[in-house]
């Protein structure tokens, strides 16, 4: 019997230090979010961002924390609920970090006599640090516990026409009547090492002139491409003027170059260059969390006024959706 396993990216059990600090340390010192070697991973994680980062980031997380709790975990939560009631398999929920964990998602579908799990990560484009790492850590979970079971992985849906399709009509309700200067695409940001480690060929990606749109088999697992791909079709479908939109990318470390523009540069600048009204969409995320609600909706919000702007509407992820949830039962359903 098949399963589905649904996977996010996960989060704090709270908002205290002490569990902030403790999902930081497990994110962080993941080799494929920071490709330093070990050693010099744990003195740049263990020795210093784990002694500054945890306090502000926790007070990061008390600024967008619901009742209920993360809104990562609660959303989630929700769509995996709906997205179980449209299917006849057996359906987990899991977080690549955190203590929903991937390890006890596999055994509860184990469990329940499943011997093949089909593996959604939640990430709509392929990154070492978000949809490689998933796949990678399922992998040795099963070898470790479960070696004769069986997996079929759900590949970056980045240009999947149902998903690129559900994205337009988010964007379309979400701005009627709203008058408009600008839209910018806010992407989570990784670092250009990263882009450079994940070319298959090993000389496309970063190194030959407009790689993003040079026909390439690196594009396969081309964060950068894939991102700018994702938007290209929703402004297709939208029939926005090239003029009315651009690409950023939010949430960066220090010490390294990470992919430019940068959204808070950006939406200074475009405040300062006569957008003073501005619609801003996180597709890199399907689920309101940290990232979006509190860098995007609220800080974003603040910086792009301070600088000049007049409006600012942040447009919401899929979340739980029904019509979202009706998707990923359809990708289900095919593999069944």
């Amino acid at each position: 019997m098949k399963g589905l396993l649904m996977i996010n990216l996960g989060s704090p059990d709270s908002t205290s230090v002490k569990d902030v600090k403790t999902y930081l340390d497990e994110f962080l010192m993941d080799g494929r979010v920071i490709e330093y070697n070990y050693f010099l991973r744990w003195l740049l994680v263990k020795g210093i961002i784990l002694n500054t980062r945890p306090k502000k980031s926790a007070a990061a997380y008390k600024k967008i924390w619901w009742k209920e709790g993360s809104p990562l975990i609660v959303l989630s939560k929700k769509l995996f609920n709906k997205v179980q009631k449209k299917i006849e398999i057996p359906v987990s929920l899991a977080m690549r970090y955190g203590s929903i964990s991937i390890r006890n998602g596999i055994s509860e579908l184990v469990e329940k006599g499943v011997n093949e799990i089909i593996v959604l990560p939640l990430y709509p484009h392929y990154a070492m640090s978000s949809y490689e790492t998933v796949v990678e850590k399922v992998k040795s979970e099963c070898k470790a516990l479960f070696p004769n079971l069986k997996k079929t992985v759900i590949p970056p849906f980045y240009d999947n026409n149902e998903y690129i399709d559900l994205m337009a009509q988010n964007i379309k309700k979400n701005i009627k009547g709203i008058k408009y200067d600008h839209i910018l695409f806010s992407y989570h940001g990784i670092p250009e090492s990263h882009i450079k480690i994940s070319d298959i060929t090993n000389n496309h990606c970063l190194k030959v002139a407009d790689c993003c749109n040079t026909d390439s088999p690196a594009h396969s697992k081309c964060y950068r491409h894939q991102v700018f791909t994702t938007t290209e079709l929703i402004v297709k479908k939208l029939g926005i003027k090239k003029d009315k939109y651009s690409n950023a990318f939010q949430s960066r470390l220090p010490l390294q170059p990470w992919l430019k523009p940068y959204t808070d540069y950006e939406l200074k600048r475009l405040a300062e260059s006569g957008k003073k009204r501005l619609i801003i969409i996180t597709p890199a995320f399907v689920t309101d969390c940290l990232e979006t609600l509190e860098e995007i909706a609220m800080e974003g919000k603040e910086e792009f006024l301070e600088a000049g702007g007049k409006s600012y509407h942040y447009i919401p992820c899929l979340n739980d959706d029904s019509k979202w949830a009706d998707v990923i039962s359809n990708w289900v359903k095919e593999k069944v």
